[in-house]
């Protein structure tokens, strides 16, 4: 998918987790996670500029989606004591769920097109794919960004945010 799909992704797969925090009284956790999504919606496509490395290689995989919840869980660490008491969660385990969330949301993406993802590198080099798109299609990549622009909508005001 394209950056595009990619943002609508991001927002339809975290709609469901933003509510949910919502609902334990967690708002400004749904709202940084929200945000965390989205701005990292395409990290897994820095190999476009990473020399010797692939694309749709180690960066669409399973590992490197733990290892980015990890960077992203040992800055949650790292700023527990000011963030912990605003967010009102545990910031390296918050960080570690939406960093891993983050990259395994773009691979969902990136497996609906006939290029597919070799999730399980290194271990594996079998690709998975379900061939519904093309990656550079608009009209996939247009009706995923409303379809997630939607679902947080909807969400959002089944939650009563907007009045």
């Amino acid at each position: 998918m394209y950056q595009l799909g990619h943002y609508g992704l991001a927002l339809l797969v975290y709609a469901p987790v933003g509510a949910a925090l919502v609902r334990e009284s967690h708002v400004v956790a749904a709202y940084l996670g929200g945000a965390v999504m989205v701005g990292t919606a395409t990290f897994p496509d820095c190999d476009h500029r990473l020399p010797f490395v692939s694309h749709r290689g180690p960066t669409h995989s399973v590992p490197f989606a733990l290892l980015f919840g990890a960077v992203f869980g040992a800055g949650g660490s790292a700023l527990g004591p000011v963030l912990g008491p605003v967010i009102e969660v545990d910031p390296a385990a918050f960080g570690f769920a939406i960093g891993t969330l983050s990259v395994v949301t773009h691979l969902l993406g990136d497996v609906l097109t006939p290029m597919g993802i070799r999730p399980l590198w290194p271990l594996s080099r079998r690709s998975y794919s379900l061939g519904l798109t093309t990656a550079k299609n608009p009209v996939a990549n247009y009706a995923l960004f409303a379809l997630g622009v939607f679902a947080t909508a909807a969400t959002l005001l089944g939650m009563g945010v907007f009045g």
